[in-house]
């Protein structure tokens, strides 16, 4: 309600690094994190939310999204517009190691996707994609900042691949590098999950406070200050206003294409999945 003053302590990390802290007992009241498994986690793992957290709150429980961007250097000497020209032979990639990172994990489904729609379904193409995409990366770092510095400051790579958001701010904290963005037409949703956790609020006397902060974060105000961050958000009429800001992109769910998270993850990205095997297949 008005007129209550709140003050937010706030602790800044990789999702899956925080969501480990609030298991090992960081008694964290509210969570807003880059994955829908970082925050599942906490029911699994530790049963501080219950089961159908995600539908506590509009959208999935996720009051602003983003897709995948493209970083290129200054003038895009390499003409990079789309995820195909990402698999030729003179272009170098940048991003995280998917094993370890979040927004690596979007980039190889949405590359994946995409080759997928391009190629009709057929399987067999989208691997021989998939293979030859993983061959251009250069690094793996093992999170998005060590890839900024990778790109950014050692100068390596043709393309730097994360978060529109984060392509976004990357562009402007090196402006003097004159990067551009570039943001390919088909593409993945990245829901950005929040919940409050029942048993921290409930404990800490904060649940009324942690509801209503979550809460607000739908609104029309809100939603607006999230944009100038980069993020998307769902409310038409704060979208409209914005046409130029955010490139038409047409947008596929994880689970749409991949079915549930725990199956992606066992299937692409455990020890022997599909990552593994394409990565030794651009090894021969």
């Amino acid at each position: 309600n008005g007129g209550d003053t709140l003050t937010i302590k706030q602790s800044h990390a990789g999702s899956s690094k925080q969501a480990l802290a609030i298991l090992q007992g960081l008694k964290a009241d509210v969570v807003t994190y880059n994955q829908v498994t970082d925050v599942q986690i906490l029911h699994d793992k530790g049963n501080l939310i219950p089961a159908d957290w995600q539908s506590r709150l509009p959208n999935n429980s996720s009051p602003f999204y983003s897709t995948m961007g493209f970083l290129v250097r200054k003038g895009n000497p390499k003409n990079i517009h789309d995820w195909n020209d990402l698999v030729r032979s003179d272009v170098k990639l940048i991003f995280p190691n998917p094993k370890t990172s979040g927004n690596a994990r979007y980039t190889y489904l949405a590359a994946w996707g995409a080759a997928d729609k391009a190629d009709g379904g057929d399987k067999a193409k989208t691997e021989q994609f998939m293979t030859q995409f993983l061959k251009n990366v250069e690094v793996f770092d093992t999170g998005g900042r060590g890839a900024t510095t990778t790109f950014a400051e050692r100068g390596l790579g043709d393309v730097l691949i994360s978060f529109e958001s984060e392509v976004n701010n990357i562009r402007k904290q090196y402006e003097a590098q004159g990067f551009e963005v570039v943001i390919p037409k088909t593409n993945i949703l990245a829901e950005f999950p929040v919940a409050w956790v029942d048993k921290n609020v409930k404990a800490n006397g904060t649940e009324k406070a942690a509801k209503a902060y979550l809460n607000w974060l739908y609104s029309p105000q809100a939603q607006t200050i999230i944009t100038d961050y980069y993020y998307r958000v769902n409310n038409p009429k704060v979208m409209d206003a914005l046409k130029d800001k955010f490139p038409q992109t047409e947008l596929f769910r994880v689970e749409d294409k991949f079915g549930s998270w725990p199956e992606v993850m066992k299937t692409h990205f455990a020890s022997g999945g599909e990552l593994d095997k394409l990565l030794a297949a651009g090894r021969k």
